[in-house]
């Protein structure tokens, strides 16, 4: 691999510490950094000589994916790098059949997922490589309500069709003062198996209790409502629909301009979704995975002060061993990018919460034993 420094700015040391996901409040707000740009950071990237790099999946990750790609080939214009935001579901089975280098996902593999991959993992398996972090923005269409605020038993009943108009009772008792309309909701759903999707259902399952019956799948299976495929197709029904909610990660909401709900945990004050509140959700995750493997396990039912409950990790899904050796080069240099001073600098001000240094230096330690 040949080193560069082409574009790179100075180290701002001090964002990239304030926003780490160790629970650490920001200086300012994320909308006012993300305004701004890109932070400052440095960068020293190990360029692949060449290759084709193909990974698909996530559409919470895609905005982050457009960032991570067009920085990296402008620093390494020998490599093509190409990533198809399917969602989680597709991704993960996308590399499963070996079509793709490596599946973007919300939620941590399976065990059948593991099995699956031991056939072309040749000596290996698969394993999940956190990248990026984030919240979970439920997202709404009320003209004239501003800082709306839910709780997890509320969210349940409007996603499993139980409430169903904007004035109702329990909807009244969280916003106090706040006129809502008599307006029925139109509650929106991801169509496709989704990563987000399983994100929301764990934190409805944990935080909800009885009124959510469902599992954490990444199909959706509550009652009524209305699908669309993928984040973009869900902002785009609840930014074209008065009266509708979604959920999807925050970059978004914030490039649709689209108002997000406030989540009643029980602390203090209702937690909007931001980088910050998400840093302090998920602070709070443990590695549950084995080996390389790093799946992370989440408290959804926090009610730390200013932690956003509704949270989730990106993972990029690759063979530990077995991978394919035309376009290894490449893969390596690109997600020891993404996992670096650079790569994770660059997520605050687009709406993602970076990683912790001691799991970013983690991933990026096994990116380098990738074989």
């Amino acid at each position: 691999m040949r080193r560069t420094n082409r574009w790179v700015r100075p180290a701002a040391a001090a964002v990239a510490a304030a926003l780490a996901l160790a629970g650490c409040a920001g200086e300012g707000p994320a909308e006012e950094r993300a305004e701004a740009g890109p932070p400052p950071v440095s960068a020293d990237i190990d360029c692949a000589e060449s290759g084709k790099v193909q990974g698909s999946g996530s559409t919470a990750q895609q905005n982050a994916m457009k960032h991570w790609i067009d920085r990296y080939q402008r620093a390494c214009p020998g490599v093509r790098i190409a990533y198809n935001a399917v969602g989680s579901g597709a991704g993960v089975a996308q590399f499963l059949r070996g079509a793709t280098a490596f599946g973007g996902t919300d939620s941590g593999l399976g065990e059948q997922d593991v099995k699956i991959s031991r056939t072309f993992c040749a000596g290996g398996r698969a394993i999940d490589l956190p990248m990026a972090g984030g919240p979970v923005a439920l997202g709404y269409h009320l003209p004239g309500v501003d800082g709306l605020v839910l709780d997890a038993p509320t969210l349940a009943g409007i996603f499993d069709s139980r409430i169903t108009t904007w004035n109702h009772p329990d909807i009244r008792r969280l916003n106090p003062g706040v006129r809502l309309p008599e307006l029925a909701i139109t509650a929106v759903h991801r169509s496709d198996d989704s990563g987000t999707t399983q994100n929301l259902n764990a934190y409805l399952s944990g935080a909800a209790g009885d009124d959510w019956p469902y599992e954490a799948e990444k199909a959706w299976q509550a009652k009524g409502g209305h699908s669309a495929a993928g984040s973009e197709g869900i902002a785009s029904a609840v930014a074209g629909t008065q009266g509708a909610i979604g959920y999807f990660e925050l970059s978004f909401a914030a490039t649709r301009k689209i108002d997000t709900v406030r989540i009643d945990t029980g602390a203090a004050e209702p937690v909007a979704p931001s980088a910050e509140s998400a840093s302090r959700g998920i602070a709070q995750a443990k590695v549950v995975g084995r080996g390389s493997d790093m799946k992370l396990e989440f408290d959804h039912g926090t009610s730390a002060d200013g932690a956003y409950p509704i949270v989730l990790v990106t993972y990029e899904v690759v063979c530990d061993t077995g991978n394919n050796p035309t376009s290894l080069p490449a893969l390596k240099s690109f997600l020891a990018y993404t996992a670096g001073e650079e790569g994770q600098g660059l997520l605050p001000a687009i709406h993602y919460a970076p990683l912790p240094d001691s799991v970013a230096s983690r991933v990026r330690k096994i990116v380098a034993t990738l074989s």
